[in-house]
């Protein structure tokens, strides 16, 4: 079975690549941001659901980093 990427043109996975790598960085601040707001949270307030809170979004960014392997390969591919 054909993997999805495989029906994109070089330009449209040139393109989805670039989306990729920007929704990766704006996340992987957000995460950072969200560790360090725990940290501070939890040594105020002690353990609550902000502490764990980052710990939800982590995997989404593994994911996304997956994809872009996936699509960098994709491209190396097409060449």
């Amino acid at each position: 079975m054909a993997s999805l990427l495989s029906t994109y043109t070089k330009p449209e996975l040139e393109k989805k690549l670039k989306t990729q790598k920007t929704l990766f960085l704006i996340q992987s601040i957000v995460i950072v941001l969200m560790i360090v707001f725990a940290v501070f949270s939890t040594l105020e307030k002690g353990i609550s659901f902000q502490t764990f809170l980052p710990f939800f979004f982590i995997p989404m960014d593994i994911v996304m980093y997956f994809e872009i392997k996936k699509i960098k390969k994709e491209l190396a591919s097409k060449k």
